[in-house]
């Protein structure tokens, strides 16, 4: 279940076994590929690229592509042991982490994931997005966090070249942000983005990247973290470089903070600031509170501080790490007993940490044990590979197939032709469903 990288990562290994399998994938999208094509930003056309590496393990004859399927309400867990010796679980982490200080709740404050699922073109999220406020303010030192400021910072027509929809490029064009502000509790040494996220925030002509001088503090715990990681180095070399150059006239600045825990969110009826408290490094990497406050005038929030999974329909999911129990990829239930014949892989199985190649790994690992396991599988009711086919057609479920995508993939890309892009991405699902399925 999921046909993003960490699901076609898994078939693309079992694939490859010396077992003799048929992998179907099955997917809530009308179209594959999961994060790749809704959480990742639009300017990044490289980290896109790994499409073509997952384009050639879905052509291959022994995976089978079926989309527009909705886990819990058009097929369940039950109705899958009827078809398949095995289920795994590759569904991925779409949901906000809540981060929980006074004011989160307010109009004007927004979790990541709902923005990226905006611009991205997400079938499920609304057409348009509030974007009202001159100066905002971004929690978190990740790279979706990055993601999102740059978004907000950069100017629509610079995002032109990309396959954002229509109504995403008019969003951005009507915003008013001059300042994107971003916060991190800890300091340089600390920071979660890579090298090559943060020196693109500088590429923009029209956005000054500053960095505050006073925000450049190391302890002992800092300088091992520099020391032991050669992408600690390249970060902190950038931040420091930032710190003491001239500032640049750009029309829109992009500012990087350091040493602030956000505290509260300032605000009646709507977002109106935000509050932080000013920390110091304790000796070991790790930071607390001074008593020093600050009020930031902003008029919009976005925390970026992790993704969160969502719970499945019979299958045990532990609420606080946001992750279905398992060991090895092998679910297991409440008492550590494993769940027979079910597995997991990816974010849904390790939490939502890593790049996207951490999760090869994770698949190596889920398909091992499920090989091991093989002898031991129940064998399903249905043996015939269209019985499947069957059920859904039966239950009135629009599915698409890998030949749909063909399709839809070839009316994207003409509807970028025109205008000199490599493609305009479609966001309506009916409309995504009609034109896979003609």
């Amino acid at each position: 279940m999921g046909a993003g990288p960490a699901g076609i990562y898994a078939a693309d290994i079992l694939d490859k076994s010396e077992a003799e399998v048929s992998v179907d994938l099955f997917e809530r999208m009308p179209a594959p590929f999961g994060l790749i094509r809704y959480g990742v930003a639009p300017d990044h056309p490289r980290i896109k690229g790994i499409v073509t590496a997952l384009h050639k393990v879905l052509d291959r004859p022994g995976i089978r592509l079926l989309g527009n399927i909705d886990y819990g309400t058009d097929i369940k867990l039950d109705d899958l042991r009827e078809y398949y010796d095995a289920v795994i679980f590759a569904t991925g982490a779409m949901s906000d982490r809540p981060l929980e200080i006074p004011g989160i709740d307010l109009p004007g404050s927004f979790g990541a994931a709902d923005f990226v699922s905006w611009y991205d073109g997400h079938p499920d999220v609304p057409r348009t997005w509030p974007l009202e406020a001159t100066s905002v303010a971004v929690l978190g030192v990740g790279n979706v966090a990055l993601d999102v400021a740059r978004i907000l910072a950069k100017t629509a027509d610079e995002l032109l070249s990309t396959d954002i929809p229509p109504n995403v490029y008019e969003g951005l064009k009507a915003s008013p942000v001059t300042d994107v502000h971003v916060f991190g509790r800890r300091g340089p040494a600390q920071a979660k983005f890579t090298p090559l996220e943060l020196r693109e925030l500088d590429h923009s002509p029209n956005v000054e990247v500053i960095v505050y001088p006073e925000d450049i503090e190391f302890d002992e715990g800092s300088m091992a973290a520099i020391r032991s990681s050669k992408q600690v180095d390249m970060v902190v070399k950038t931040l420091q470089e930032w710190a003491i150059r001239d500032q640049g006239d750009r029309p829109k600045r992009l500012h990087l903070h350091f040493f602030h825990s956000p505290t509260e969110i300032l605000g009646e009826d709507r977002v109106t600031g935000l509050r932080t408290e000013r920390t110091e490094l304790t000796g070991d990497g790790n930071v607390r509170g001074t008593g020093e406050f600050h009020d930031w005038d902003v008029q919009a929030v976005y925390r970026a501080v992790g993704y969160l999974s969502s719970p499945l329909t019979e299958v045990p999911f532990d609420h606080g790490t946001g992750t279905v129990p398992n060991k090895g990829g092998r679910v297991l239930d409440m008492d550590e007993n494993q769940v027979p014949g079910v597995y997991v892989t990816g974010w849904i199985k390790r939490g939502p940490v890593g790049l996207i190649g951490h999760t090869k790994g994770d698949a190596a690992e889920t398909i091992a044990n499920l090989l091991a396991d093989a002898d031991s599988l129940a064998r399903p009711k249905h043996d015939d590979p269209d019985a499947i086919l069957a059920f859904l057609t039966e239950r009135g479920v629009p599915f698409t197939t890998w030949e749909g995508w063909g399709k839809l993939d070839a009316h994207e890309r003409s509807l970028g032709e025109p205008q000199g892009r490599e493609r305009v991405k479609v966001v309506e699902r009916d409309e995504m469903v009609r034109v896979s399925r003609r």
